[in-house]
């Protein structure tokens, strides 16, 4: 993974660059540029380039790439100034080394063409929707099931959920939308709200390394996105908890099912006999693999089929690319919504030369006011379109030395 350089350990390699004159490399629609620090740095970064840069713009950001002591350092800068061949940048905020990807990132070249079709199904549906979720992985969870005989299957879980809970109930979002404080935070949270001992409110921490339980904060958080203002979130929390020991419910559990981004309906488990165990993480990861294979078995009986949309290609707004992976951009939409991290993608890279197809799964996601990000990683790509993709991008072929400087081994 990338690591932030320290402030001092910066200024020092800085320095650096000037004392002993070391190239910082900028990649440009396949030209290879070289740029020196031409002064001390104090306030700007003051730049030569051995030649000139075509179509570099002021307010540009750029991203550049330097060796030190056999390390490659990368970081960001915003153009200030361009001169003919003498570029002024600003002073970048950070310095990154440790780089988690295997070669440098670049602007995207101009005869380059990036197209992406999603791996497996998409639907639109009517259900509420989460902003994040879990790809699908139906894994041997019920191996000796029969996932077509959605009656058996239901009938399994009500037998195995009456070894830990008094009570039950399935719910699904088909007529009915999400009415209740309970059916509306697992429905736009897409998380488990679990009570284990009900008089002692919320769980403050969540144990699965993918998030699944909704916190004491997070319940919070949604009771302000109501309207209830800060000043009453503590007694709104406090009464939400005391009618549920007034109702006699000592444990409670709400496991949303999950289809794609869509929370189709919810399992939940509730003891109101007293003394017997509450719930424990066990019970509520067996429930979660239920949920998994209830909408599984939703889908092959054609539950969905409805809403099952044609797979077309699209072509988002690519930000750099490298040869592991790219960056790109897409407005906010319901396709948008759709990429999550862990969702796998085709991309098709169309150069003059020739195209490439490889499988890339999203690793990340951010978003400002009008577009979604997703960095890419690509995976499953030829040695050959590999090297084609490298020469596409870097201007020249790809060598045992380059791949070992760009992942700082040198």
């Amino acid at each position: 993974m990338a690591t932030p350089v320290k402030n001092i350990e910066k200024e020092f390699m800085l320095r650096v660059l000037y004392d002993e004159d070391l190239p910082v490399i900028y990649l440009k629609d396949r030209v290879e540029h070289l740029l020196f620090l031409k002064k001390p740095v104090r306030d700007d970064l003051f730049f030569h380039a051995d030649q000139p840069i075509e179509k570099l713009k002021v307010k540009e950001r750029i991203d550049l790439l330097f060796d030190y002591r056999g390390k490659s350092i990368v970081f960001t800068t915003e153009v200030l100034n361009i001169k003919d061949k003498e570029i002024t940048c600003a002073i970048p905020d950070f310095l990154y080394k440790d780089l988690d990807r295997s070669y440098s990132r670049v602007s995207v070249p101009s005869q380059m063409q990036v197209q992406f079709t999603f791996l497996g199904d998409r639907y639109d549906l009517s259900f509420p929707k989460v902003a994040e979720h879990e790809t699908e992985d139906w894994g041997d969870f019920l191996q000796n099931s029969d996932p077509k005989n959605l009656t058996g299957l239901i009938e399994q879980m009500a037998a195995w959920i009456k070894n830990f809970a008094s009570t039950h109930k399935l719910v699904l979002f088909k007529d009915a939308k999400p009415a209740t404080v309970e059916e509306r935070v697992i429905s736009e949270t897409g998380k488990t709200l679990f009570l284990p001992l009900t008089r002692e409110g919320f769980p403050q921490n969540d144990p699965f390394p993918h998030k699944r339980i909704i916190t004491g904060n997070m319940f919070k958080r949604y009771l302000e996105s109501t309207g209830i203002g800060l000043a009453f979130i503590d007694n709104a929390c406090a009464r939400f908890i005391k009618t549920k020991i007034d109702n006699g419910i000592y444990s409670d559990a709400w496991i949303p099912i999950l289809f794609h981004e869509y929370v189709i309906g919810y399992i939940h488990i509730w003891n109101n006999v007293e003394g017997r165990p509450p719930f424990d993480y066990k019970v509520i990861d067996v429930l979660y693999q239920f949920a998994k294979v209830l909408a599984y078995s939703l889908k092959i009986n054609g539950y969905f089929e409805e809403g099952k949309l044609k797979n077309d290609s699209f072509e988002g707004k690519v930000i750099d690319i490298s040869a592991s992976g790219l960056l790109f951009a897409y407005p906010h939409s319901g396709l948008s919504g759709a990429l999550q991290p862990e969702s796998r993608l085709t991309v098709k890279i169309i150069t003059p030369e020739r195209s490439i197809t490889a499988e890339a799964i999203i690793v990340r996601c951010f978003k400002d006011k009008s577009l979604d990000y997703y960095g890419c990683q690509f995976e499953k790509m030829e040695a050959e379109s590999l090297s084609h993709l490298f020469e596409s991008i870097y201007g020249k072929p790809l060598t045992d030395l380059d791949a070992k400087f760009l992942t700082g081994q040198v």
